[in-house]
């Protein structure tokens, strides 16, 4: 059985994701959250290590995204 553990977010944020996330696959904000970080983890994993520049370019398109201020 899979364990959880809460993120919290600012509410103004998750107001924007569930703007965004209408009429696509994923069904609510802990979906794309959840989507999100596994791809993250799985770009470190392949790679070894993010380097400070593949940091910033996921931070930079999470940040046009709205989901980074």
């Amino acid at each position: 059985m899979t364990e959880y553990t809460t993120v919290s977010i600012p509410k103004d944020l998750a107001v924007r994701v569930e703007e965004t996330i209408e009429g696509t696959s994923f069904s609510s904000t802990s979906d794309l959250v959840r989507f999100l970080l596994r791809s993250i983890v799985i770009q470190h994993q392949r790679e070894g290590q993010l380097s400070e520049a593949e940091f910033e370019e996921i931070a930079n398109q999470l940040r046009d995204l709205g989901y980074l201020q």
